[in-house]
């Protein structure tokens, strides 16, 4: 699907707040609500939109850290890892890379002793490498048009 102006226009609108009506982003690129309507169904049956999500604060929920942790698997251990960390509550995000690790993922852990066992667990997969995150610099930044 090509994107035009406009298309890029709308996704602005909507990754900026998913949850603008149909009539607020058509004020703002300056179509009308069924055009802005047809648009964003069309970037979705093509893929470009992949779906919708509220953002929450996992510390006002009770956890008390994030981590990013790599994993360089031991032979033969990768393939049954991307199958086990599927179903991992506290990943998440999970990316396969190239280099000397194989994985690196995003975990949410309600504390150390979780952090802990956590790795515990991940240890018959590989050798694990943890971060502690501080603080996010950037989050959820907006995708923008090739240039």
């Amino acid at each position: 699907m090509n994107l035009d102006n406009l298309n890029w226009k709308i996704l602005k609108c909507l990754q900026e707040n998913a949850r603008l009506s149909n009539a607020e982003i058509g004020r703002r690129v300056g179509i009308s609500s069924p055009a802005v309507s047809e648009r964003i169904k069309r970037m979705e049956d093509a893929g470009i939109i992949l779906g919708y999500k509220t953002v929450v604060s996992p510390l006002d929920m009770g956890y008390q850290l994030k981590a990013i942790i790599t994993l360089h698997a031991f032979i033969g251990k990768l393939k049954p890892f991307l199958e086990k960390v599927k179903t991992y509550d506290e990943v998440l995000n999970c990316y396969r890379i190239t280099g000397n690790e194989n994985i690196v993922m995003e975990v949410l852990l309600k504390n150390q002793k979780h952090l802990e066992t956590f790795i515990d667990e991940l240890i018959i997969y590989g050798e694990t490498k943890t971060q502690i995150v501080l603080s996010h610099v950037t989050r959820y930044k907006e995708v923008k048009p090739l240039k």
